[in-house]
């Protein structure tokens, strides 16, 4: 069986940021009972204090609590990653949901890993990890692409080259932050995707992108559809004449029999004829005009 992971270039490159964000060099930690090699400990839960770099502001908790059932019945599978504090304690890393799940669950520790990491390495580890379950939505990562450009003066390529993903992507999030602050909501609940975000930024003025993001709400457009709707608003002129199709001209004999047919049945009949070739099209609004349609064709 072909390996996935091995084939896949973005897997690989996330894989290979979160390796090199995870130094195993001789790093001293603060506890004599660290086991060594970098295997896993059981840490007490309220010694460990919550990420300041997570970039997810929002958690659904019917799967926390799904999660919280799960460790009260296995445990906890996969061990947290923290690093210790200069006051004894230590702090997360990586795994918050299992870290919040576990306290849901009651437990009084969970299983860690120690590793001694800079304020930079913990919050990209926290992005990749972040990254490679697909848990944060379109704003949540442009803040996060943000924080790294404002705290850490890293550019566009470097935070590609970590997260795995392209530069223009990276580019495209950063870009979402222009977007007034109720459209961002919109985003954030899931009400626009990160297509309809992009899309929105072709207007110039916060005024535009609001009221196109209530309409694209309202009318639950697609992306697809979302695209032409900001292009019809910025272009009109073009728009207008796309949808504006001249009327082909009908010949006169053609419309001399769609009138009588008309006059005959009462109902409305268009006739597309092609060099003696086409189609008879009439049309009905009840069910006693199409019964009565039946019986003139019928001879009833």
């Amino acid at each position: 069986m072909m390996n996935v992971a091995a084939t896949d270039p973005k897997r690989r490159a996330l894989g290979k940021g979160l390796d090199s964000l995870l130094p195993r060099a001789h790093a001293p930690i603060p506890s004599a009972n660290e086991p060594e090699g970098g295997r896993p400990r059981e840490i007490p839960l309220d010694q460990i204090d919550p990420n300041p770099f997570q970039t997810r502001s929002q958690m659904n908790e019917e799967q926390l609590a799904e999660l919280a059932a799960s460790i009260t019945a296995n445990g906890v599978v996969q061990p947290v990653l923290v690093r210790p504090l200069m006051n004894g304690r230590f702090q997360l890393i990586a795994g918050e949901r299992r870290w919040r799940a576990s306290q849901q669950a009651g437990k009084a520790t969970i299983p860690a890993i120690l590793r001694q990491v800079s304020d930079e390495q913990a919050m990209e580890i926290t992005i990749v990890e972040n990254l490679q379950r697909a848990d944060l939505n379109a704003m949540e990562q442009a803040r996060a692409f943000d924080r790294l450009s404002r705290e850490f003066h890293m550019t566009q390529e470097q935070m590609a080259i970590r997260t795995g993903k392209d530069r223009a992507t990276v580019a495209n999030f950063l870009r979402l932050l222009r977007l007034p602050a109720s459209v961002q909501a919109r985003v954030e609940s899931g009400e626009l995707s990160f297509g309809h975000a992009r899309t929105l930024l072709a207007f110039e003025h916060a005024e535009e992108i609001e009221k196109a993001a209530q309409r694209i709400g309202a009318l639950s457009l697609s992306v697809r559809q979302t695209e032409n709707y900001v292009q019809g608003l910025l272009h009109p002129e073009k728009a207008k004449k796309k949808d504006a199709k001249p009327e082909p001209p009908i010949d006169p004999n053609v419309r001399e029999v769609q009138e009588r047919l008309q006059r005959a049945l009462g109902l409305k009949v268009h006739i597309e004829d092609h060099n003696g070739r086409g189609k008879v099209i009439i049309e009905y609004g009840r069910l006693e005009d199409f019964d009565a349609i039946l019986e003139q064709l019928a001879g009833e």
